[in-house]
C-alpha cells in the first residue's frame, strides 16, 4: 500500500527576508531529493503563502510504495544532509504518514 508522508515545517526566524531565505533553501534541497533517492515516487514541496505567522511556512508531501520505502528515503546520506539543515532552522515540525488507496 502506497504510504503518503506530510510534513509541515515552522521555521524559527522572525526576521521575512530570513524566514525565506530559509524557505528558498529548504525547497531547494528537498526538491533536490527524488534525483539521487529512487524510493520517492513524488514529492511536492510548497511555501505558505496565506496568514504568515499563524500558519506553517513549508509542506513537504511524498509519495512511497510502502513504508520500507520511507524508511528507506529517511536515512538516505543525501536526506541526511537537508534534514539537518533543516532541523537547524526548524522552531516544530507536524508529521502525518496515511496510506493512499
Amino acid at each position: 500500500m502506497m504510504i503518503r508522508h506530510v510534513v509541515l515545517f515552522k521555521l524559527a526566524a522572525t526576521d521575512d527576508a530570513e524566514r525565506a531565505e530559509q524557505v528558498e533553501t529548504i525547497a531547494r534541497g528537498l526538491r533536490s531529493l527524488p534525483a539521487s533517492i529512487p524510493e520517492i515516487l513524488r514529492m511536492e514541496v510548497g511555501a505558505n503563502v496565506l496568514h504568515p505567522g499563524a500558519n506553517f511556512d513549508l509542506v513537504l508531501i511524498a509519495d512511497y510504495e510502502d513504508a520500507d520505502a520511507l524508511a528507506r528515503y529517511q536515512v538516505h546520506p543525501d536526506h541526511k544532509v537537508v534534514a539537518s539543515y533543516i532541523q537547524s532552522v526548524v522552531a516544530d515540525r507536524s508529521a502525518v504518514d496515511f496510506e493512499v488507496r
